[in-house]
């Protein structure tokens, strides 16, 4: 029997793997795009190494993982990087983190000071880190144990439900997200690499998981309510690394249908939002662009959370 997980899964992939031109920065739609083309490719990278760790990696990536294999090995694709001057450093790391086995890649061009923890917040010491480890690149940023008390799965607290709704306030203040969307996806993030994308726990006392997950309940309540799908599909993600199980509880589940709600029939999400989602005029370019980053997203933590716990 097909379960939402599955539906979620099955028709994401779908579209993903129809998709792969809009992925690679050297096809014929390329020149038309309007998305980051390093930073897709690199995001799809991400799905096939995930997805490469669970039990049976799913057939519709086999193109993905050929278009990864194939990118990783030109030697001119980290030049798409210094496009972005602001995140050729992080492209440049993840890109090394994340090279298939067996495919050599060019030498790693970081600026100076990047793989120092001076000047950085904590949520970004913990990225670094996280990519670095995987890359074997040594680095200067502290040991988990103590960024995980100054972590934004820590240090994030929203405002009590009484104090969101200040006497005089207007009826959609009232209504207010716990966090805001930049904490909100700070939040996600680090709980993905703590937990490694599912594979471990990560490193929270009880009274701060307990806060943690609470924090990232109100958070689904106020996707599910608003249309947020792609912040829903990483929330659903961080409730299972936290160790719950997403259909469980009230509030995964309503994520969960929220977004089997908005996916199409050809398998895509086709926005962040209701409020973002792509339309009819769209040209297929610009869809992609809207659409892409939730479809992947969602394939990624249906597939994850599907697999079950690996420890």
């Amino acid at each position: 029997m097909t379960t939402p997980l599955d539906q979620l899964s099955d028709g994401a992939l779908d579209w993903l793997g129809g998709s792969l031109d809009h992925f690679d920065p050297y096809s014929s739609s390329a020149p038309s795009a309007t998305h980051a083309k390093a930073k897709a490719a690199l995001e799809l990278a991400l799905l096939c190494h995930c997805a490469a760790r669970l039990d049976g990696s799913p057939a519709p990536l086999t193109g993905a993982r050929e278009l990864v294999r194939t990118l990783w090995g030109r030697p001119d694709f980290p030049d798409l990087f210094d496009i972005y001057p602001k995140h050729a450093s992080s492209y440049g790391l993840i890109y090394t983190a994340l090279a298939p086995a067996g495919v050599g890649g060019t030498s790693l061009r970081l600026d100076p000071g990047f793989l120092s923890p001076h000047g950085k917040s904590p949520y970004e010491r913990i990225e670094i880190r996280y990519y670095a480890d995987k890359a074997g690149v040594p680095h200067g940023i502290e040991p988990y144990a103590g960024l995980v008390p100054l972590s934004p799965l820590v240090a994030y607290q929203p405002p009590a439900p009484e104090d969101m709704a200040p006497e005089g306030a207007a009826p959609e203040d009232a209504d207010a997200a716990p966090l805001p969307t930049p904490q909100a996806y700070a939040l996600t993030h680090t709980a993905f690499y703590l937990g490694d994308f599912g594979r471990t726990r990560p490193g929270l006392t009880a009274d701060a998981a307990a806060g943690a997950e609470d924090l990232v309940r109100r958070m689904l309540d106020h996707c599910v309510a608003h249309d947020r799908w792609d912040l829903a599909a990483e929330l659903l993600l961080t409730q299972f690394i936290l160790g719950t199980d997403p259909l469980r509880t009230p509030s995964g589940a309503a994520a969960v249908e929220c977004l089997v709600k908005a996916q199409q029939s050809d398998g895509a999400v086709p926005g962040r939002s209701v409020t973002l989602r792509a339309t009819e005029s769209d040209t297929a370019a610009e869809f992609f662009r809207r659409a892409y980053h939730t479809t992947l997203v969602t394939a990624l933590m249906a597939l994850i959370i599907s697999s079950g716990r690996t420890s």
